[in-house]
């Protein structure tokens, strides 16, 4: 074996193994998630890169909205800029098969110097949440749906996002959902995702087309949480690297265009126990008081967490925009894909609830956190859900809230909540939050512009 395979690279996933082959390993990424769900760590040659070795990054990097800005907060000594611990998930390893040389890119969990987990770290968030279900005997499985669209080259910002040229030279038609035609005009890029996806060992269940413009809909297997959301937080920056390789750009905003439908990250929930028999379903393969309360508890606790759910200005205009899709209530129903909260038809073994209320757009350690963490306090505490919905649901008593700032007001008042998810991350968050909403509203739209400056 060449001299540059050292130990610890012969033990990396097949599919890394495969994808090196015989070259050398050039590049090793030790990242994280961020806030916001984007990729932020250390790159460095591959002979300076040791699993066991400590990394080091400023804790301030969780005290920037999205555009940067950083944030004056109730942190006693925020602006010492105390460097916080990484430690490499070798579980996750991973090639970065958009990379010009061989590259190796691995999440790492972040610790305080002491050694405990970071509270403000978006996957020791999940991490917590899934403790909590753990003291229970209970597991959590989940599946999320990944939408997106493809659009032109957006170079400046006071254009209007266009979808792109497919290989017939013409721009993509929207209200073509599950066509195959549709799909088959980005061949190359999905054919360039599947390719990174392999390369790194991500799984695909299927890919099909949605009802907007060049909105590509990706479905991932079902599995453990936590990689789970390691799986998106991988697909999201591949799906963005083969949009750019073939000259797109992915975006992930949940309403890019104004016409066109918003982008959702659908999750599949069921809890199982011990022995992995799905408690949403007894013996005789009736629901359950489990299911039923599971319901019952995302019902009352999911108004409190939409800002984990739709973390921007921009998310609401999903909910907003009239017969495009999005659900903006919290009712329950089979089949019903009016409502918040719908449980597709499966067998008993397969019993669950998608919430088909979380964006795209949302951090998906967050998004997952959240909505497990609704359905454990209901569960615990044993909520009896609503009346079931058997027909469409377009006004309920229970709309999402209508903006950010509502939104906000209602995550602040909720104890119960904060309790499960942490309250210095629940307080970080929220502080992030009201920040970047003030700082939108300082914006000068060109709506604004169009039609006020000459006529108002």
């Amino acid at each position: 074996m060449s001299r540059h395979r050292k130990s610890w690279i012969t033990e990396l996933p097949e599919a890394f193994l495969d994808y090196l082959g015989e070259r050398r390993l050039e590049e090793v990424e030790a990242i994280i998630p961020d806030t916001v769900g984007m990729s932020r760590g250390k790159a460095m040659p591959s002979h300076k890169f040791d699993p066991q070795e400590t990394f080091f990054l400023p804790v301030s990097l969780f005290y920037q909205t999205i555009s940067g800005e950083y944030v004056d907060m109730e942190i006693e000594d925020q602006w010492l800029e105390r460097d916080v611990v990484l430690r490499p998930d070798m579980a996750t390893a991973s090639a970065a098969p958009w990379a010009d040389d061989a590259t190796l890119q691995v999440i790492c969990d972040m610790e305080t110097r002491e050694g405990e987990p970071l509270p403000i770290s978006p996957r020791n968030v999940l991490k917590r949440v899934l403790g909590l279900y753990a003291e229970k005997g209970w597991k959590p499985v989940v599946a999320p749906e990944l939408e997106f669209y493809l659009t032109k080259p957006n170079t400046d910002p006071n254009e209007a996002i266009e979808p792109p040229l497919g290989r017939t030279g013409r721009k993509g038609a929207s209200r073509q959902a599950y066509s195959m035609v549709a799909v088959d005009e980005y061949g190359e890029v999905i054919d360039t995702i599947y390719d990174y996806a392999e390369a790194q060992g991500l799984e695909i269940d299927t890919v099909i087309q949605e009802g907007g413009a060049g909105q590509i809909e990706i479905n991932l297997l079902h599995g453990d949480p936590l990689k789970q959301a390691d799986q998106v937080f991988y697909f999201k920056r591949s799906i963005r690297e083969a949009a750019l390789k073939n000259g797109v750009f992915a975006t992930f905003m949940a309403k890019p265009m104004r016409d066109e439908p918003g982008s959702a990250m659908h999750i599949h929930q069921s809890i199982v126990d011990l022995d992995g028999n799905n408690i949403f379903s007894d013996a005789a393969g009736e629901a359950t008081d489990a299911f039923h309360h599971f319901i019952g508890g995302s019902q009352k606790y999911m108004i409190s967490v939409v800002p984990l759910l739709a973390p921007y200005v921009n998310s609401f205009r999903r909910f907003n925009a009239e017969g495009m899709s999005a659900p903006t209530n919290l009712e329950w129903g089979s089949d019903n894909r009016t409502t918040g909260l719908r449980i597709p038809i499966s067998k008993p073994i397969a019993r669950r609830v998608e919430n088909r209320v979380i964006g795209i757009d949302s951090n998906p350690y967050l998004a997952i956190a959240a909505s497990l963490a609704c359905g454990y306090l209901g569960m615990v505490n044993k909520v009896a859900p609503r009346p079931i919905a058997r027909h469409e649901v377009y006004e309920s008593d229970t709309n999402l809230p209508a903006g950010l700032a509502d939104a906000l007001a209602l995550f602040d008042e909720d104890h119960e909540v904060r309790e499960v998810l942490g309250a210095e991350f629940c307080q970080l968050y929220s502080d992030i939050k009201h920040a970047e909403h003030d700082e939108y509203k300082r914006e000068i739209s060109p709506w604004e512009r169009q039609h006020l400056l000459l006529n108002a």
